[in-house]
């Protein structure tokens, strides 16, 4: 079968690998998309700090199943199928704890493990999920990153039911944040960016408040779209000390931020004005299963749009052009698509 390799950052190549089969616990995938995202962007450019070369990638993945292996129910020829790229030690203490996603030893398919970018990958079935036949093959492909909007979100520890939400940042994770909040029942949802094409495409998305902050302050269009009491709960969704600095400044006293954006560099924060309004400040990385599931949910019941994110669609040939694109846009895509030969809708 055909693999992508990435043999070093902003080099890839197409090589012959043996087609994998499905091994006792473990269904088939046949691959059908493989999203890009920004953490892939960054072992492209060579500045992930834990990933080595040469280097499959793919972890966003939608698949049908061509094989199921001894052992596994539930899924058959011909299903439509994604799955989690955790591998996890089942020791430590977060494995022990229920926090496997927090695994102290995890490696992440595309990442510290070869992923899925190939014609055929094997995976566990206890970390493969089906979907609905009628879900397309771009929908499932999204719902991993859907997962990790659910997961940030449940960091809040309370339920979105009537709460007013505000999301720091507009691209894949920071629109699909915004979107999951809004389809969890929260009241309103206002999302920021300094680029006016991400936020077009979350008005497009359904977003109502979309502002951005390079022309309005962020307090005047809380105290605008959400009134006095201003935010319930606000998601950082960029990983700037810019925007660590804007949802500290926001936030009212009592309210909760998560911290769903990657940092490149160790940010400061101001941690006296944390300390004097009882600022909770929340950390959230990838997902669980109930996230996997209750993302399935979501796409499933049309909650979610999700073909409006993808912006730009390239053959597996010609993964590579697909990051000179991302490069050349400068911001203006959103969610990148691989596709494999033969996949249909």
């Amino acid at each position: 079968m055909k693999q992508a390799v990435m043999v070093r950052p902003g080099r890839i190549e197409f090589r012959e690998a043996e087609r994998p089969a499905a091994g006792d616990g473990q269904v088939l995938l046949r691959i059908r998309r493989i999203g890009v995202c920004g953490s892939d962007v960054h072992v492209y450019h060579g500045r992930h700090p834990y990933t080595s070369y040469p280097i499959v990638q793919g972890h966003e993945v939608s698949g049908t199943v061509e094989e199921v292996g001894a052992g596994v129910e539930g899924f058959s020829p011909g299903d439509k199928a994604t799955f989690a790229p955790q591998i996890t030690c089942g020791r430590c203490y977060p494995c022990r704890h229920g926090m496997y996603h927090i695994c102290e030893s995890l490696n992440v398919m595309g990442f510290q493990a070869d992923g899925a970018a190939g014609e055929y990958f094997a995976v566990d079935a206890a970390q493969t999920f089906k979907l609905p036949q009628g879900a397309s093959l771009d929908e499932v492909a999204m719902i991993e990153p859907v997962a990790v909007a659910v997961h940030a979100l449940g960091r809040a520890g309370e339920s979105l039911a009537g709460r007013k939400v505000v999301v720091l940042g507009a691209g894949t994770i920071g629109n699909l944040v915004a979107q999951v909040a809004a389809a969890s029942g929260a009241s309103a949802v206002l999302i920021t960016d300094v680029s006016e094409y991400k936020l077009a495409r979350a008005r497009e998305c359904g977003i109502e408040f979309a502002v951005d902050v390079t022309r309005e302050d962020l307090r005047d269009a809380l105290r605008r779209d959400f009134g006095p009491d201003g935010a319930d709960l606000i998601v950082e969704c960029v990983g700037a000390q810019a925007t660590i600095d804007a949802a500290v400044d926001a936030a009212r006293k009592g309210t909760t931020i998560v911290v769903v954006g990657v940092f490149g560099a160790r940010p400061t924060v101001d941690l006296g004005r944390v300390q004097d309004r009882e600022l909770s400040l929340v950390g959230t990385l990838m997902y669980q299963a109930a996230d996997y599931q209750r993302a399935i949910e979501l796409v499933a019941g049309g909650r979610l749009r999700l073909a409006e994110m993808i912006t730009h669609r390239f053959d597996f040939e010609d993964y590579a052009r697909a990051y000179e694109t991302i490069d050349a846009a400068e911001g203006e895509c959103l969610k990148v698509m691989i596709e494999l030969a033969g996949a249909d809708k």
